[in-house]
């Protein structure tokens, strides 16, 4: 438990410094070229037609900018939403397994809750463009999220195939 306690303390504070950093350093992509680093940190261009690069983006919704018209609604809901899986995590979870994924999740979701009381919106970094297509810029917070319900759906699975399994034919 202390271990993962100290992941998430650093999860937590990795994405809080690169966060940080963008917003001093960066100039928003709204205001910057609409062309490749967008304003930003070229990291490469055109590998087998992908180009990514570290720009600064705010979002003041959830995924993909949804609900950004009701940012105060959506952090009400955020909380509900991050109380009720601690709540679960800690006292319903018999599943072992499962901690780390939890971890994963909520020191994710509470970075980005943060961003919302020190700056306004979720600060965004990552920037990749697949072939001509920009796909919505996210940060350490967002794939710490995407890691840990990607697990959780692989568990499951490999939990359903190993029942299916040891079920005779």
């Amino acid at each position: 438990m202390w271990i993962l306690l100290f992941l998430a303390a650093v999860f937590f504070a990795v994405d809080a410094a690169s966060k940080y950093w963008v917003d001093q350093h960066l100039m928003h992509v709204r205001y910057a070229s609409p062309f490749y680093p967008f304003g930003g940190i070229g990291v490469f261009q055109d590998f087998l037609g992908i180009d990514f690069a570290i720009n600064k983006a705010s979002n003041t919704g959830g995924a993909w900018s949804l609900f950004s018209s009701y940012p105060k609604a959506l952090l009400i809901v955020r909380i509900g939403i991050i109380l009720s899986l601690l709540t679960y995590a800690l006292f319903f979870n018999k599943d072992r397994r499962r901690d780390l994924p939890f971890m994963l999740i909520l020191s994710g979701a509470a970075a980005n809750i943060t961003d919302y009381f020190i700056y306004g919106s979720v600060i965004d970094m990552f920037h990749f463009v697949f072939w001509g297509y920009s796909y919505p810029i996210f940060n350490v917070a967002d794939m710490l999220i995407f890691f840990g319900v990607t697990t959780m759906i692989v568990q499951e699975l490999i939990k359903k195939i190993r029942s299916h399994a040891a079920q005779p034919s």
